[in-house]
């Protein structure tokens, strides 16, 4: 059973789905959980208190979810984080703007206490780092950035390969991830000047 703040955080999210942000009013989101307003006063304090949560539960679930990926066989980890955080950013528009710093029309706006763009990549790469050995912290950052620049900008489409024949979907990625980390560490290992970073 859920707990008041969850109730309240999916009443949040319910009402968000329907219109912008700033048409949310607390007695509605009160109403779609089933609680008094006082009740979503006690929890959160203000819409902006409202916000930062929501915000906070969307980061979690994203590095809930790079947990999960890193859950993978080894050499399929970078890939699989990779394609965890275009599907995410795809899936829910709060994941996106705390990645991207790209806030589409009717969401909230990140307060204080809501990790920027480059703490959540930090965070996610951190982990990545130490769950994929010898992969160091720079390669995982550029995993990540390739990932990201794919949620910005999907491949071509209608290129000779047709990456994007299904629209939402984010396989097209593990081949370029996996050439990425395949390339990183054949020039590690077979250069002696090391002329890739």
């Amino acid at each position: 059973m859920p707990t008041a703040r969850e109730a309240l955080l999916d009443a949040a999210l319910r009402a968000l789905g329907g219109r912008p942000w700033r048409t949310v009013r607390m007695a509605d989101v009160a109403a779609l959980a089933g609680v008094s307003r006082q009740t979503l006063y006690n929890e959160f304090g203000t819409k902006d208190g409202l916000a930062t949560a929501l915000l906070r539960q969307a980061a979690d679930r994203y590095l809930t979810g790079v947990d999960r990926a890193l859950t993978a066989p080894a050499p399929e980890r970078p890939a699989a984080v990779a394609c965890w955080t275009v599907r995410a950013a795809r899936a829910d528009p709060l994941v996106k703007g705390l990645l991207t710093g790209v806030w589409g029309e009717g969401l909230p706006r990140p307060g204080p206490g809501v990790p920027v763009p480059g703490q959540l990549l930090a965070v996610a790469r951190d982990r990545m780092a130490a769950a994929t050995h010898p992969l160091t912290p720079a390669r995982c950052e550029r995993v990540l950035r390739l990932a990201l620049s794919y949620v910005i900008v999907p491949g071509d489409c209608a290129g000779p390969r047709r990456q994007c024949a299904e629209p939402e979907s984010w396989s097209p990625i593990t081949p370029m991830i996996t050439s990425e980390i395949d390339t990183s560490f054949r020039v590690e290992t077979t250069s002696p000047r090391k002329t890739m970073p």
